[in-house]
Formats: structure tokens, C-alpha cells, sequence
């Protein structure tokens, strides 16, 4: 890619969307309407470049967006579409500052393209990079803070026109606490903007490539289809994943609580897996992966479930009795495997402190 990165085309957008469904772990909310917004945008003439990280200023200012509350909601309570592009704009107003670029907080699901639409908006290119590599629940849970940003300002904003911001929090916890409590109130949906990053600073914590690698996970998966590879197959080749089980869903329980979609996934295995267990931890995204009782992959490492005829990525909230299902898992990106970033993203976190993370090693 050259430093001045590529313009993202119409057909960009389908491979994005199932790539950034894989890296969302089964959260950050489904991709697909998201998408389509997109394409109506584009085919109005509305362009979007996508820059390395190489290819931004130390000085220039770098907003973070994206969607916020439980994404099983997203399948019913439509997006208006210009949440994201509001927060942008309300946090830029509380700091006094205007963006150069616009950079994902979490390359999964619908949160990979919730930053592109706010820049088709606000005609800024957007970075390819993020803060998670994958999708995690809250917001705290980003490079971005786990490394020092300031949490103030922050602001979230509804499909009404309800702007709120928050002009000083204590730390990334409250902003969390706040945020999702007035989600909550806008009906478990809304859009979500952090404070704007200086250039430098997003170069040294932000997960690197994620949109291109997105992008090219995508391409793999719609390439097998293509060609009737084995789409499952094809992906452990082109990402390193490791295949840990298949098997039949069996029961899903899923309820909303406190602003997440919370539950878990039984899965009774077939094939090599025939006679074997499996139940999947679930808040917003997948947690951990038990296997007969042990915890065979642990959050941060990424954890997917996907369709074994046709390689979809199945997100928590589309998980349905009977899918026929391979769970896959990906090593979580370095920058959040520190001790810093374990307090933070690790199994204790999400209230599993009986659990001792072992890093997944890539497959190749």
C-alpha cells in the first residue's frame, strides 16, 4: 500500500463487512446495515480514503467513533445514520479542535463501519488501524486509554438528535459507567465519540492494518465461496487461526442487562468433535471458549464462530438452535497482551478471575 493509502470502492464494502464480522468475535454489532448505508452514500458521490498510519501527521488531530450499547438491539432499532458524525462534531466543539482523520475504536462488526460513514460525512479519510483488533464491550477497553488518552471530553448522541457530552470524567471507567447508563435511556443503540488524539500518539497504540486485513479476510472467504473451497479451511490458511471445535448449536440464552447482551452458547460437537461439549461465554462478544469443561481459549484472544458451509462470521446476536458451526481462534495483537492491558482486557476483568490467560499461539 502506498503511504497515501487507497479509496475504498463499492465493492470493498461487502468483503469489509464480513471481515470486520469475524474480528468483531461475535460483537460490535452486525456490519450489514451499516454497509448499506455506506453504498448509498458512495453512489451519491461521497469518497473515503483509508491511510496507513505512516501517512498522518504528528500534530494532527485523530477522532475515535463508533457505536455504543448491545448489538442485538442494532437488529431491530435502526440506526438514523449520523449519530457517529454528531458526537464527532460535539467532541471537536468541547476541545476546540477539528480532525484530520477519523480512526475506529474497534475493528469488529458494525464498528468498522460506523467511523468510514462519519468520515463520508465529515469528508475526512479515516486510518487503518484501530484500538482493539477485534471488538471488546466497553469502553475502556481500547489502546487508546489502556495507554493514557485523557477520557474528557466524550459524547454520545441518539438517532432523535440527543447530543450529551461529557465535559470532565475522573477516568475511563466512569466514562464507560456514564456512557452506558445514557445508552441505556436512548434504548441500548447510540452513536459514541472519545477525545480527538494527537497523530503521534495513534501511531504508537493504535493496532495497525486492521481495515486492510478486515478487507482481505473478506476476500478470502467470498474467493472459497467462489471457487468451492472450504471457506473454514481457507481462512485458518490466511489468518493463522486455529480450529478448536465443531459442532451443532444447542441452546443459546441471551438477555439484556445493563446495556449488553449477555448469555451463552451450548454447542454439541460433530465430526472429530462427536461426543464433545462446548459452551461459550458471551457479553456483547465471545469470552471464552469451554471445551467439556475447560476453558480452552480466553478473552483477549479472538474467539469466532462460523458457518461451516459458507464460512460466515456468526455474530452473538444472530446465533440460532442448529447452526452447524466451527469455533476458530486468532492471537489477540501484542499491544493487548501487556500487563497493562490484561488488568484491563483480560479474563479478570470480565469476571473470570479463576482463569489464567495462556497466549494462543498463531498457527503458522
Amino acid at each position: 500500500m502506498s503511504r497515501n493509502g487507497y479509496i475504498l470502492k463499492e465493492s470493498d464494502l461487502l468483503p469489509l463487512s464480513l471481515g470486520a464480522a469475524l474480528l468483531g468475535t461475535g460483537g460490535g454489532g452486525n456490519p450489514y446495515i451499516g454497509m448499506l448505508r455506506l453504498r448509498e452514500l458512495l453512489r451519491k458521490g461521497a469518497s473515503v480514503a483509508v491511510l496507513p498510519l505512516e501517512a498522518i501527521g504528528d500534530d494532527d488531530w485523530i477522532g475515535s467513533v463508533g457505536g455504543i450499547g448491545a448489538p442485538v438491539v442494532g437488529i431491530e432499532k435502526i440506526k438514523q445514520g449520523q449519530e457517529c458524525f454528531r458526537a464527532l462534531r460535539a467532541v471537536e466543539e468541547a476541545m476546540g479542535v477539528r480532525c484530520s482523520a477519523l480512526i475506529s475504536a474497534e475493528v469488529g462488526g458494525s464498528n468498522s463501519i460506523e467511523p468510514i460513514l462519519a468520515a463520508a460525512y465529515a469528508g475526512l479519510p479515516v486510518v487503518d488501524g484501530d484500538g482493539m483488533g477485534r471488538a471488546f464491550p466497553e469502553v475502556q477497553m481500547s489502546t487508546f486509554f489502556i495507554y493514557g488518552l485523557d477520557p474528557s471530553p466524550g459524547a454520545i448522541t441518539d438517532d432523535k438528535g440527543n447530543v450529551v457530552v461529557f465535559k470532565k470524567v475522573v477516568d475511563m471507567f466512569w466514562l464507560e459507567r456514564f456512557a452506558r447508563h445514557i445508552a441505556v435511556d436512548m434504548g441500548a443503540g447510540a452513536g459514541f465519540a472519545t477525545a480527538p488524539m494527537k497523530g503521534a500518539y495513534v501511531k504508537r497504540v493504535a493496532v495497525p492494518g486492521t481495515l486492510t486485513q478486515a478487507l482481505e479476510i473478506g476476500r478470502t472467504i467470498m474467493d472459497a465461496r467462489a471457487k468451492r473451497h472450504n471457506v473454514v479451511e481457507r481462512l485458518l490458511e490466511k489468518t493463522g487461526a486455529t480450529l478448536f471445535f465443531i459442532g451443532k448449536v444447542a441452546d443459546v440464552r441471551r438477555e439484556l442487562k445493563g446495556g449488553f447482551s449477555m448469555g451463552e452458547a451450548r454447542l454439541t460437537g460433530a465430526g472429530e468433535h462427536a461426543g464433545a461439549e462446548a459452551r461459550i461465554a458471551i457479553q456483547n462478544e465471545n469470552l471464552v471458549l469451554y471445551v467439556d469443561g475447560v476453558a480452552k481459549l480466553i478473552v483477549p484472544d479472538l474467539i469466532m464462530n462460523l458457518e461451516m458451509e459458507t464460512g460466515e462470521p456468526i455474530t452473538t446476536e444472530m446465533l440460532r438452535y442448529g447452526q452447524q458451526l466451527a469455533v476458530i481462534g486468532i492471537p489477540a495483537h501484542d499491544l493487548m497482551k501487556t500487563p497493562e492491558a490484561l488488568k484491563v482486557v483480560g479474563p479478570e476483568a470480565f469476571g473470570y478471575p479463576e482463569l489464567e490467560y495462556v497466549p494462543l499461539a498463531r498457527s503458522k
